[in-house]
C-alpha cells in the first residue's frame, strides 16, 4: 500500500501531496520535510530506494525519482515492488507531460486540480489502480470532459431566473 505520494521541488517546497494514511497537518509537514531531506542528500548515482522506519514507521520504504527540479517521492509498504513504484512514477510523469505538453513545475502550481485528478486515476486510497498509460489517459480525458461540461441543473431552461431555484 502507498502511504504518501509527494512531489517536492529542489528547494524543498511541496508542489503536490497526497496522504493515503490519516496524519495531522503538522505531521504531514514533518513527513514532507523528512522525505525531501532523505532524498536530496543522496548522491546522483545512488539507488532510488531508501528505508527509514524511524521516520515513516515500521515496514515502510521510500521510492523516489528526480525529474529536472522535481522529486517524485512515494512512501509505501515494503511489500510493494520498488520497480513497480518507479514504473508508477514514470507513468505519472509521462501522463503529466501529455496533459500539459512538456510539464514543468508551474503546471503543478497553477493546475493542481488536474494533477490530482490524474494521480487519482493511477492511485486511489493508497492502492495502484492502473499503470497503463493509454488507459490512464483515456479515463483522465473522460473525467476532464465531464468536469468541463455545463451543469444541467444550472441551465436556464424551465427557470426564468436561470440557475438553480430553491422555490
Amino acid at each position: 500500500m502507498i502511504h504518501y505520494f509527494l512531489v517536492v521541488n529542489s528547494s524543498g517546497k511541496p508542489r503536490l501531496t497526497r496522504f493515503y494514511r490519516q496524519e495531522p497537518r503538522e505531521r504531514q509537514q514533518e513527513l514532507v520535510a523528512a522525505a525531501f531531506q532523505l532524498v536530496v542528500r543522496r548522491p546522483a548515482g545512488a539507488c532510488n530506494f531508501v528505508e527509514d522506519e524511524a521516520t515513516f514507521g515500521p515496514g515502510t520504504k521510500v521510492v523516489y525519482r528526480q525529474f529536472a527540479t522535481l522529486f517524485f517521492i512515494v512512501v509505501c509498504d515494503q511489500a510493494e515492488s520498488s520497480l513497480g513504484i518507479l514504473d508508477l512514477i514514470q507513468v505519472y510523469v509521462e501522463a503529466l507531460d501529455q496533459v500539459f505538453e512538456n510539464v514543468c513545475e508551474l503546471n503543478l502550481v497553477f493546475s493542481q486540480p488536474k494533477a490530482y485528478v490524474l494521480l487519482d486515476e493511477i492511485v486511489t486510497g493508497g492502492l495502484v489502480l492502473d499503470t497503463n498509460s493509454r488507459e490512464v489517459m483515456a479515463r483522465f480525458r473522460e473525467v476532464d470532459r465531464a468536469m468541463r461540461a455545463p451543469d444541467p441543473s444550472q441551465s436556464p431552461k424551465g427557470n426564468p431566473q436561470g440557475g438553480n431555484s430553491l422555490r
